[in-house]
């Protein structure tokens, strides 16, 4: 780890069940809410305000996520919510849902989930609204809501088929399928799997990779990858080619040629 975790004091916390840390120019937000780390009101409000907070703070460049303990990155909602089976509470958990993964998918750096444990139901979700996934090889990954009458309503449907293709995400989700963090590595749900109690570790040194790069040039990659998958291929390439350009309005562009031209270490700007 090449900074020390530091608590990350620019901001209060809408809830204490997001913890929030710096190291370097990584934020770690460890999901804290025992005993399987569900999300709740809270947190699914908590979130999106978190994130917002860390967009507008310029030293911020990437953001890991984790699951306090051993056990669970996040076992998702707590199903005691939706016993009574009231629709207007499942209208409102499923908008805060969707809210909060989307405001996750759409951070401007880079998102890292360091999967510690189990990942089900929202939890993955939440996994799956990051640009990286690292997982454990005993971590358990699953979308189960079907087999309780469910759905997963908060980006799973489509971001699993996207990343593993339509037959894997029929079998985690119509079949029930919970796969460990060495199959998800070999079906391309994670990028990397690691032994257990390594994920955090591998994921902020991966989050610190992320300081060498132009924020600028970052946000507009991530954009265009992102872009791609509602388009046909190749449709965003006039795109692409005019963010190129885009660029050479920024510092960060003279900079980071003439750091590269002059051996040193560029010195970047987060906008």
């Amino acid at each position: 780890m090449e900074h020390a975790l530091q608590p990350y004091t620019a901001l209060v916390p809408r809830t204490d069940k997001l913890v929030v840390q710096k190291a370097g120019h990584t934020a770690l937000v460890t999901i804290d809410n025992p005993p399987a780390n569900t999300w709740d009101s809270d947190t699914l409000h908590g979130l999106p305000e978190l994130l917002n907070h860390l967009n507008d703070d310029p030293d911020i460049y990437a953001l890991v996520l984790t699951g306090r303990g051993e056990r669970f990155f996040s076992a998702g909602a707590d199903l005691k919510m939706f016993a009574d089976g009231d629709p207007a509470r499942a209208r409102e958990m499923a908008r805060l849902f969707g809210l909060a993964f989307e405001a996750l998918r759409d951070f401007s750096g880079v998102t890292i989930a360091a999967i510690n444990g189990y990942a089900m139901g929202g939890g993955l979700e939440c996994a799956l609204a990051c640009d990286i996934r690292i997982a454990e090889r005993q971590a358990q990954l699953a979308l189960p809501e079907t087999g309780v009458g469910l759905l997963p309503c908060a980006g799973g449907t489509q971001a699993l088929a996207w990343l593993v293709g339509e037959g894997w995400a029929k079998r985690m989700i119509l079949c029930g399928e919970r796969i460990d963090g060495v199959r998800a590595e070999r079906i391309g749900l994670v990028e990397e799997c690691v032994e257990q109690g390594q994920a955090l570790g591998v994921a902020l040194r991966l989050a610190a990779q992320v300081a060498r790069q132009s924020p600028a040039a970052v946000h507009f990659c991530k954009e265009l990858i992102q872009g791609g998958r509602d388009q046909p291929i190749n449709t965003l390439l006039a795109r692409e080619r005019e963010r190129f350009v885009d660029l050479f309005e920024l510092e960060d562009t003279v900079e980071g040629v003439n750091a590269f031209l002059e051996k040193r270490p560029p010195q970047w700007t987060r906008r």
